[in-house]
Formats: structure tokens, sequence, C-alpha cells
């Protein structure tokens, strides 16, 4: 099994982005062990810290780097990812050559009660995930809007297709975790070496060639 980090934007208390982030860790999801990691204390990034990092720092780094996969679940704001999320990127970067984002496989979704469901919060963070080496899944892509709607006066999700959506998105998540984090294989096959006009082979051979390196794709 796989363990995948949870990664909530918002560090308000009755976060909307908090209650699916919630509903999706309670989803089966194969493989994937998901876990809720906490960046709301995270002190604010001070290359100057780096001699003694805060015991903050040290402990979502670790949780980061024993992490095989993201997955992040954020609010908008003000067209980009609030501070926080930021913040926790920034802390998670550094130092420079240590980063616990590196080559892991992530999803996205963007939860808001705007109609556009934190498209502009979604894209910016998929931009930062180009320089951090971040496999993002491309499709689906999930972006909740009206999500103050989805909710009952209990707290429980009242939407059934956005229940649906949410159980479509995770097994494609599952599926693009699985092999994103699948062993490379080897394609080996043998073709006849004919000896040429200065060749010193008295008949037809076989010898190895490797066709390249391709990874376990699932049906």
């Amino acid at each position: 099994m796989f363990r995948t980090a949870v990664v909530v934007g918002s560090i308000r208390a009755n976060s909307l982005n908090r209650k699916i982030a919630e509903i999706l860790i309670g989803m089966e999801s194969e493989g994937l062990g998901l876990h809720l990691v906490e960046i709301g204390r995270l002190p604010l990034y001070n290359e100057d810290l780096e001699g003694d990092p805060p015991s903050e720092w040290q402990k979502f780094r670790a949780s980061m780097t024993a992490s095989n996969a993201l997955l992040f679940v954020t609010p908008e704001h003000n067209r980009s990812v609030p501070a926080a999320l930021k913040n926790a990127i920034d802390v998670g970067s550094r130092p420079f050559g240590a980063s616990v984002w590196e080559g892991k496989p992530a999803g996205v979704i963007t939860v808001s009660p705007g109609a556009i469901g934190g498209f502009g919060a979604n894209h910016h963070l998929r931009q930062m995930f180009v320089f951090l080496n971040v496999l993002a899944m491309q499709q689906p892509e999930a972006y909740l809007g009206g999500a103050s709607e989805f909710f009952d006066q209990n707290g429980a999700l009242a939407a059934e297709e956005t229940r649906k959506f949410l159980n479509h998105f995770m097994k494609a998540y599952a599926e693009w975790v699985n092999r994103s984090l699948a062993p490379p294989q080897q394609s080996i096959v043998t073709r006849p070496i004919r000896a040429g006009r200065h060749g010193t082979f008295d008949e037809s051979q076989s010898a190895p060639r490797i066709e390249g390196m391709t990874p376990t794709l699932k049906p």
C-alpha cells in the first residue's frame, strides 16, 4: 500500500475543503493509504532558519518525504492558492536539492462557494507543479463550485451527484498513482544478426536488444 498525503489549503476549522477531504479519506481507494497532513502551524518560510529548522518544518518534511503520493484540496484566494498552502509548498521545497515534492504523483481538487469552483487556484497550483516536478493528474479536472450547498444541516454530504463525481475522481486518481509508481519494465527482444560483407559469422545468430524502458500499464 502507498502512503498518500492529503493537504488541505484552508486552515479554517469549519472549512468546506476540509469536509471534502474527510469524505475522500473515508472513500475506498485502492492502495492509496490516505492520511491528512496539517499545514496550519508551519512558521513562515525564512531561509535564515535553515541552520536550525523549526520542529514544525522538520515534522512536515518528514511526513511528506515518507509519502508516496499527494492529494491537494484547496479553496481559491484572490485567484491563487491560500497563503498557508503556498507557505507549505515553500517549506517542503527547501533546502535546495532536498524537495519533498520531487517526482510524486498528485491530484488537485478545488472547492469554493463561488461559481467557478476555484479555477484560478487549481491552475496556479498546477503551474507550481511544473517547477517542482510533481506529476499532476490531468483528467478528470475537479472544480467544485457552489460547495456551500453540498451539505445538510448536520454537515453530511447531501449532493448525490457530487458524491458520484468524487468517487469517479478517486478511481481515476488511484489508477494514476498506481501507474505512476509502478516499476518500469525492460522490453527485450531478439533479432537475427547476419554477417555482412566483412563479417566472420558462418550463419545467422540471435542477440538481445533493449527496445526501451516502458512503464507497467494497467488495462
